[in-house]
């Protein structure tokens, strides 16, 4: 007897690819940073108003550990950036808005309100599509 608890199946590592793309190309890698981004900065809506929150700004509610993990979730769309071949510029501003992120977070009890309003991701998701635009343009999809 086998324990299925305990074992992926693999139809199931296909169905997560889909969500998901683990490829190194840059349409994968679009895909990702965009995932991410959205977890990170518009998961929820909050009610009432047209304004997203996401994961970084509910994580700013545990303090220093917190912001520590939400930083590292933001330094990892850097490093896919640096994957995509992207000036040290571009990725030294990255990591700049990940540490003003950082940064923000730390402020006792109200760090949660400036965190939300600076966005640190969605400004680096920002500098990444542009670069994708430009030296990748198969990547870009038509948004609404």
């Amino acid at each position: 007897m086998t324990n299925r608890a305990t074992r992926i199946e693999p139809d199931t590592l296909d169905r997560l690819g889909s969500f998901v793309p683990t490829g190194r190309d840059p349409a994968s890698v679009r895909k990702r940073i965009e995932a991410m981004e959205h977890l990170l900065e518009g998961l929820f809506k909050i009610p009432g108003t047209n304004y997203k929150i996401g994961l970084d700004v509910l994580l700013d509610l545990i303090p220093v550990g917190g912001d520590v993990i939400g930083s590292l979730m933001g330094a990892w769309m850097v490093w896919e950036a640096r994957n995509l071949g992207m000036s040290k510029m571009q990725m030294a501003r990255m990591f700049g808005n990940v540490g003003v992120d950082f940064l923000l977070g730390l402020i006792p009890v109200v760090g949660a309100v400036p965190d939300a309003l600076f966005r640190s991701n969605s400004r680096n998701l920002k500098i990444i599509k542009r670069h994708l635009d430009k030296h990748h343009p198969a990547t870009a999809l038509i948004e609404n």
